[in-house]
């Protein structure tokens, strides 16, 4: 933890028994959660857990059957607080036939950023500096990842979330992300990256595992392979789940009591 998640800060991001119901299906059911500035939140769970409904209800892009989310004290969604939010969906949402520099100056002007400077510092991050001109249908599916970073990151927001970040990025530079990341934490910025895949976990101050829509375990890595009797994450989260290594079901008494949880 840092000096500044460490003296008692208000939550950044809240969620106050949150629900997002789609029919019959219980997207998100009943989420409480609290994250405090400064810190990198981790995720974690199954495709169709939840997690991307989570995340654009406490961005304030969708609006919850019922509870509340919050961005730095103010209900979601609010207009205003939208231009403090970064959003890096799974979906790139660029327009191809413009170019890299067309993109995210489209981007940065929308959000109120002036000049150069801004988008030039994202584009750097990525790597895409050289690649300004260059029409976005052109790029990889790795390039367009690292735009649609750059495009979240390039009004410098006190809180971003990030959904699937590093999917399609080679390994360094991934870890030139997670390095950003950390810096951008250490600052202050409040970080929730959604995954589910477990291996960057560790570099996560906290885990929130989701499951059904609801969360089954929250601590940090060492705290719940600990509470699971595990020391493999994903071993973690299936017993959190009720579920054999396997992925069945286990009988009841066998897994470890999600309540119990740190």
């Amino acid at each position: 933890m840092n000096a500044r998640a460490a003296v008692g800060f208000e939550p950044a991001v809240e969620a106050i028994g949150l629900r997002k119901h789609f029919g019959p299906i219980h997207a998100v059911d009943g989420i409480d959660l609290a994250f405090t500035p400064g810190r990198i939140y981790g995720l974690l769970g199954p495709n169709g857990s939840g997690k991307t409904t989570l995340i654009r209800l406490l961005a304030g892009l969708a609006r919850p059957s019922g509870g509340e989310a919050r961005i730095l004290g103010l209900t979601m969604p609010d207009r205003p607080t939208l231009g403090k939010v970064g959003y890096m969906p799974q979906a790139e949402a660029l327009y191809p036939d413009l170019s890299v520099g067309e993109n995210i100056g489209f981007f940065a002007a929308l959000q109120g950023v002036r000049g150069s400077a801004a988008i030039d510092r994202s584009l750097d991050l990525v790597e895409l500096g050289s690649r300004k001109g260059a029409p976005v249908l052109e790029l990889s599916g790795g390039m367009r990842r690292r735009l649609s970073l750059a495009v979240t990151l390039v009004h410098e927001p006190p809180v971003l979330f990030l959904d699937e970040p590093t999917v399609g990025v080679d390994p360094a530079l991934r870890v030139q992300f997670w390095g950003h990341f950390r810096k951008l934490a250490d600052a202050g910025t409040t970080i929730l990256v959604a995954s589910h895949v477990m291996d960057e976990a560790d570099r996560c101050d906290e885990l929130v595992f989701v499951r059904a829509g609801r969360v089954i375990a929250r601590g940090t890595g060492a705290d719940l392979r600990s509470t699971a009797g595990t020391d493999n994450l994903e071993t973690a989260f299936l017993r959190f789940a009720g579920l054999d290594d396997a992925g069945r079901p286990l009988d009841a008494g066998r897994g470890p009591d999600p309540e119990a949880a740190p």
